[in-house]
């Protein structure tokens, strides 16, 4: 499978990230590099693109399994290295699940499959940082 995307310099510091499927984002360093702050860095965009890849699993392997989620958030802390390249060395994610009804083995199945074999990013960012994760459950009356 092949994919591709475009970064064109926009100014300052600001790039303009166009995707193959035809969708653009604005990325932007911070003020103290020369960015005007319009966008995410570059840098928080990998983990935007974790914390989608992960979700995406575990709300379908939810739905496929019938069970009533009705929200699923997942919060991502990470620390970077201190030096050149400044690469995650740990990253946390918390699942928030939310639904009526909804088996905690299940959740927790779906999040561990994700996380151990769907998820893309998981695999590539394990390659420098140490990571873990919790999963939360919320019944919803």
């Amino acid at each position: 499978m092949s994919m591709k995307t475009r970064v064109k310099w926009i100014d300052g510091m600001a790039f303009m990230g166009e995707s193959g499927t035809g969708h653009a984002l604005v990325m932007d360093g911070a003020p103290e590099y020369g960015g005007k702050n319009l966008g995410p860095r570059p840098m928080e965009m990998l983990l935007l693109g974790l914390g989608g890849c992960t979700a995406f699993d575990v709300v379908m392997i939810l739905q496929k399994g019938r069970q009533p989620i009705e929200d699923c958030q997942v919060e991502i802390e990470a620390e970077r290295a201190e030096d050149h390249p400044k690469v995650f060395t740990s990253v946390h994610m918390r699942y928030l699940v939310k639904g009526r009804g909804l088996s905690a083995d299940a959740v927790n199945r779906a999040v561990e499959l994700s996380v151990e074999k769907y998820c893309s990013a998981t695999h590539i960012i394990n390659k420098t940082a140490a990571m873990t994760h919790e999963v939360v459950i919320e019944e919803l009356g």
